[in-house]
């Protein structure tokens, strides 16, 4: 219990999803029918890859991928919902309580920012010790609300953005790279960008030739933040291309 690192599994994807990539996409250009299409599936990578220089992207709504994540805070929980066309399941902290056994040394599960870190020993072990504080407020709490649900759903304001929780996402591949395209950014919160580097590592080795372009919008153009730039185009173009 404590402090708890990202963890990321791939869940579920459409079975062989390339595939189905390349048959929807025939689809809107051939007048065979649907068992030609199933016979004559074959080799994919070259249509995909005129599909995608195209911009003809909805083929790629028919596949799906579910993820189940653990070790992210409340605070990225709010970021990721943001994603629209996605679904999610969320560890409830209504029905879910944070209370602990007496050990003071047990607290909820929580992140440690990394600016924490970064600031060295002294610093973590002040968080530490600021997230047992909370766990003390919390329990109090509930010792004097109504015991169950009712006690947690109250209770639970005192938790911090820090607060640890547990999802399950799917995304569709066309959405997955307008994720990628935002979350992988320098310029993107470093949890947030840790989780969207992981989850793209994770598809790419089920559906190589759908992703092998996916990641910041910088690689396939200018970026687009302007001054904002991190200014490490050739860097981050390296980092997921393999070349400058």
């Amino acid at each position: 219990m404590g402090c708890q690192e990202l963890r990321i599994k791939l869940l579920r994807y459409t079975p062989v999803p390339e595939e189905l990539v390349a048959m929807s996409g025939k689809l809107c250009y051939s007048a065979v029918s649907i068992d030609q299409l199933i016979e004559n599936a074959g080799e994919h990578t070259e249509f995909i890859d005129k599909l995608m220089n195209m911009g003809h992207l909805t083929p790629l709504e028919h596949v799906s991928f579910t993820f189940g994540i653990e070790g992210v805070s409340r605070s990225l929980l709010a970021q990721i919902t943001r994603h629209r066309i996605a679904s999610f399941s969320v560890q409830s902290q209504r029905y879910v309580g944070e209370t602990r056994a007496q050990k003071q040394e047990e607290v909820f599960d929580y992140i440690v920012p990394l600016q924490v870190k970064q600031l060295g020993a002294v610093a973590e072990k002040e968080f530490h010790s600021q997230m047992g504080q909370i766990q003390a407020w919390y329990d109090g709490w509930v010792k004097r609300f109504d015991s169950g649900r009712a006690a947690y759903e109250d209770a639970r304001f005192v938790l911090p953005n820090a607060a640890a929780t547990k999802l399950l996402t799917t995304m569709n591949a066309r959405e997955l790279m307008h994720f990628f395209n935002l979350r992988c950014c320098n310029r993107a919160q470093w949890e947030i960008r840790a989780l969207a580097t992981e989850m793209l590592r994770l598809v790419k080795a089920v559906a190589p030739t759908l992703f092998q372009k996916s990641g910041p919008r910088c690689l396939n153009g200018a970026c687009p933040e302007g001054k904002l730039s991190c200014g490490q185009v050739k860097a981050v173009r390296k980092q997921y291309l393999g070349s400058d």
